[in-house]
C-alpha cells in the first residue's frame, strides 16, 4: 500500500497518524518558525491550523488534513500516536552491543550466577527470558496480535490497551528508570509507532502472520509494566475525534437495514477488567471486514457487514462491556473510510443497528 492509503487506513482504525520525513522513521521537520522558536506544542499556532509540526503532537484522523500532507509529501511514511490510539508496542531491538550486566537485563528480577547467558545477545532473548520467567508465552510468537517486522531486524508488537483510564508511558531497554527488558523498549503515552509499509533506505516495515489488528495487552505484560514503572499518573480518558471532510448530500436514502426496536443506548463506562478484552476480540474482526469495502465500490456486502458491526457492537454495549459513544465513533469512522460519499447513510445504519444490538445484551458467552 502507498504510504497516503496506510495512513488512510490507520485512521480508519481510530489511530491518529503524522507523517514522517520521507525514507526515515523520525517526524517530519517543524515549519522555519517552529524550528527557530522553541516552545510548547500546545500553544503551537501550526496545530489548530494543521500543519504537521511536532511530530505525533499533530496526530490525527481527519480524511482533510491525511490527504494534504500525503498530496504534498507522497513519499512521507506513516507515524501512529500511540496515547489517542490505545496502543501499546512493544519493541525489541537486535542491535549488535555488547550484553548489559545481568542486573539489568530483567530490572527487578534477580538472574542468579548459575543461570548461562551464553548466546544471549538482543532483545528477542531477554523478552523470551522474561516470558519463560513469568511462565508465559513469548510476544513475539503471538499470532493473535499485529507484529511488524523493522529493517534492522527488530519487532513491533501492537497491542490495545483494554482499560484506558491506566496510562503506560514509554521507555527504553537502556533506560535506567522503567524499562521492560534489556533491548526491549515500550512505545506508549508521550510517543508514537512507525506504521507497516513504511519505507526507508534500509527496507520496509512490514506486518507479520495473518494479524493486522493489535490483540488486547495480555495480563501478564500489563502486570510487568505496573511492576517495572511504566504506569504513568492518571487522567481523565476522553474518545479521540476529529472532524470529518463535509460532504454534499447523500442520495436518497434507501432507509434503514433493521428497523429500529430501541432507542440508543446510554453511555456507559467502560467498567475495568469487565469484558473489555473478549468484546474487543469479537467486534475488530467485524470492523476490519468494513474497512476491507474500501477495496471496490460495489460487490463488497458493505451494509451487511456494517450492518453485522453495528449490531453485535450494539450488543457489547448493551451488556456494558464497551462505551457508546466510543464504539458509535469507530464505526462511523471505518464506515466513512470504506463509503465516503454516502456520510449520511452510513450514520443511519449504524444508529439503528446499535440500537436494535443494545436491546439484546451480548454476554460474553452468548445472548441469553
Amino acid at each position: 500500500m502507498a504510504p497516503h492509503a496506510v495512513a488512510r487506513w490507520c485512521a480508519a482504525q481510530g489511530w491518529p497518524v503524522h507523517p514522517l520525513a520521507p525514507g526515515r522513521k523520525t517526524p517530519a521537520g517543524n515549519c522555519p518558525d517552529c524550528r527557530s522558536h522553541r516552545h510548547d506544542p500546545a500553544d503551537c499556532p501550526c496545530l489548530p491550523a494543521g500543519r504537521p509540526c511536532h511530530g505525533f503532537h499533530a496526530a490525527t484522523t481527519d480524511p482533510d488534513r491525511i490527504n494534504r500532507w500525503w498530496t504534498e509529501k507522497p513519499a512521507s511514511g506513516v507515524g501512529v500516536a500511540c496515547a489517542p490510539a490505545q496502543l501499546v508496542v512493544i519493541d525489541i531491538d537486535a542491535h549488535a552491543a555488547p550484553v548489559a550486566d545481568r542486573s539489568r537485563l530483567l530490572p527487578g528480577i534477580p538472574i542468579p550466577e548459575q543461570v548461562s547467558l551464553a548466546g544471549l545477545a538482543s532483545g528477542f532473548d531477554t523478552l523470551a527470558l522474561l516470558a519463560a520467567y513469568r511462565g508465559e508465552p513469548d510476544p513475539t510468537s503471538d499470532e493473535t496480535t499485529l507484529r511488524v517486522r523493522t529493517p534492522s531486524g527488530g519487532l513491533h508488537v501492537w497491542y490495545l490497551n483494554p482499560v484506558p483510564s491506566t496510562r503506560f508511558r514509554c521507555s527504553t531497554g537502556s533506560g535506567r528508570n522503567a524499562a521492560l527488558a534489556w533491548q526491549v523498549d515500550v512505545r506508549a503515552d508521550g510517543g508514537y509507532i512507525v506504521a507497516p509499509g513504511t519505507r526507508t533506505p534500509q527496507g520496509v516495515y512490514r506486518a507479520e502472520g495473518a494479524a493486522r489488528l493489535p490483540a488486547p495487552l495480555p495480563g501478564w505484560l500489563r502486570d510487568e509494566l505496573t511492576r517495572t514503572g511504566h504506569v504513568a499518573a492518571p487522567r481523565p480518558v476522553t474518545p479521540f475525534s476529529a472532524p470529518f471532510r463535509p460532504l454534499p448530500e447523500d442520495s436518497p436514502s434507501q432507509g434503514p437495514v433493521i428497523a429500529s426496536e430501541a432507542a440508543p443506548a446510554p453511555s456507559r463506562a467502560i467498567r475495568p477488567g469487565h469484558g473489555v478484552a473478549g468484546a474487543l476480540r469479537i467486534l475488530d474482526p467485524l470492523i476490519q471486514q468494513v474497512a476491507g469495502c474500501a477495496v471496490a465500490r460495489e460487490g463488497t456486502s458493505f451494509t451487511e457487514k456494517l450492518n453485522r458491526a453495528a449490531y453485535t457492537a450494539g450488543g457489547l454495549v448493551g451488556a456494558g462491556h464497551l462505551e457508546h459513544a466510543d464504539v458509535r465513533d469507530r464505526l462511523v469512522r471505518v464506515a466513512q473510510y470504506a463509503r465516503p460519499w454516502q456520510r449520511t447513510r452510513n450514520e443511519t445504519i449504524v444508529d439503528d443497528a446499535l440500537a436494535v444490538g443494545s436491546a439484546r445484551p451480548l454476554h460474553l458467552k452468548g445472548r441469553p
